[in-house]
């Protein structure tokens, strides 16, 4: 028997019985099949479309039409009706999809407008627009599709970009339920999970900061290599007490959102790590205080109560970071598509290839030029709205 579909979308104020009423009409008529069905209420303004596949004939569609029109002007509702086509139907839902979030201390109108313009140039249409902040516009998230091949390479460099001038943060994702999905967070140490570089206050200690810095900063650009980098700075160290670790540990500050970025991590199941080029001794006594699952790091060489200016075992440097997230992926029975991880150097860059979301946190421009997804939030935990948690969810998670 042919079909007909049919779209109903019924629109104006909010309130309680409209969606009981609406599928009550359809469930009483024969030959009537809710195709697709989207609801969204926004101060207090709803609007409801019903995509129904209905048999040929007035005998099926007339009547039910006619019924929904008399429901809506009972509840003061405005309906209207089109035919959709079988084709047009299955070309929109075979459509590639990506999530596009916005984020800043302020989304404007403007910034939302250059995002949009963007799209529109690229051949995608927004689909969905959701508010994930309480309060102020600081997040929005689109539902994109698009029917033509969409470059996606170009398109994060022009949002990238984009957020540069409009000092927002803009990240797509392909839309799958890999996305919203995912099993397991990997972090770096220094200037991610926490707000310093550790080895440039060990350095500071040791009277030699300046030459360290100078190394460190190199060595973050990609200019040096890490492991000749690494072992120069750790040289500079040589004759400093084993109490200087404990004092910069004891003064370290955690990035904002770290904590709370952790807990509710945990609290939804997530497995943890933090992998770090830095030191041991650092991130064990981090991965005890914030409940992390696994803590990998360069072990600094200490005899009698003084560093030797050496370190021991393998050195942690990027080709090692991707390989650990692949162990700990492994261990834990996890896909890599279902990992996220993070960090802000160019030895992070391999650990962030290799994860199923790799995001550079207030990084070094090189690094946000080819990392997946970038972000420059203070606060770590603004990483869980690309998990598409709203504010509220996080509140309610951690138990604010």
């Amino acid at each position: 028997m042919d079909k007909r579909l049919i779209l109903i979308t019924m629109t104006g104020l909010d309130r309680p019985g409209v969606f009981a009423t609406v599928t009550g009409l359809i469930s009483k008529t024969a030959g009537a099949r809710i195709r697709d069905i989207e609801m969204t209420v926004t101060h207090p303004q709803m609007v409801l479309t019903v995509l129904l596949d209905l048999s040929s004939g007035d005998s099926c569609e007339k009547p039910l039409i006619k019924e929904l029109l008399f429901a809506a002007m009972e509840m003061k509702l405005h309906l209207d009706f089109s035919v959709v086509s079988e084709e047009d139907y299955r070309r929109k839902t075979a459509k590639n999809r990506y999530i596009v979030t916005i984020m800043g201390s302020q989304v404007d109108a403007e910034s939302l407008a250059d995002v949009s313009t963007i799209l529109v140039d690229s051949h995608a249409n927004i689909e969905r627009i959701s508010k994930l902040t309480q309060g102020e516009l600081r997040c929005v998230e689109l539902l994109i599709g698009t029917d033509a091949q969409l470059d996606i390479r170009a398109l994060k460099r022009q949002l990238l970009q984009l957020g540069g001038s409009q000092h927002v943060d803009v990240a797509v994702q392909k839309e799958s339920l890999y996305r919203r999905a995912k099993r397991m967070v990997v972090m770096d140490m220094d200037s991610t999970l926490i707000q310093i570089e550790v080895i440039d206050e060990l350095a500071r200690l040791a009277g030699v900061g300046e030459q360290v810095a100078e190394i460190t900063e190199r060595a973050m650009n990609g200019e040096l290599d890490f492991k000749a980098s690494l072992e120069a700075r750790v040289a500079l160290l040589a004759g400093l007490k084993e109490e200087a670790l404990m004092e910069v540990y004891q003064n370290i500050p955690l990035t904002k959102g770290a904590r709370n970025l952790t807990r509710i991590l945990k609290r939804l199941g997530f497995r943890t790590a933090v992998i770090s080029g830095g030191f041991q001794f650092f991130t064990d006594r981090l991965k005890d205080d914030l409940g992390l699952d696994y803590a990998f790091a360069n072990q600094l060489e200490i005899v009698d109560g003084v560093v030797t200016g050496r370190t021991k075992g393998v050195v942690v440097d990027g080709e090692r970071k991707a390989q650990l997230l692949e162990e700990i992926a492994e261990r834990e029975g996890i896909t890599l598509d279902q990992v996220i991880a993070i960090g802000d150097g160019a030895n992070d860059l391999p650990m962030l290839g290799k994860a199923g979301l790799g995001i550079a946190f207030n990084a070094k421009a090189r690094v946000r030029e080819q990392a997946d997804t970038h972000i420059n939030q203070q606060g770590l935990d603004s990483i869980l709205y690309l998990l598409g948690l709203s504010e509220r969810e996080m509140a309610e998670i951690s138990g604010d």
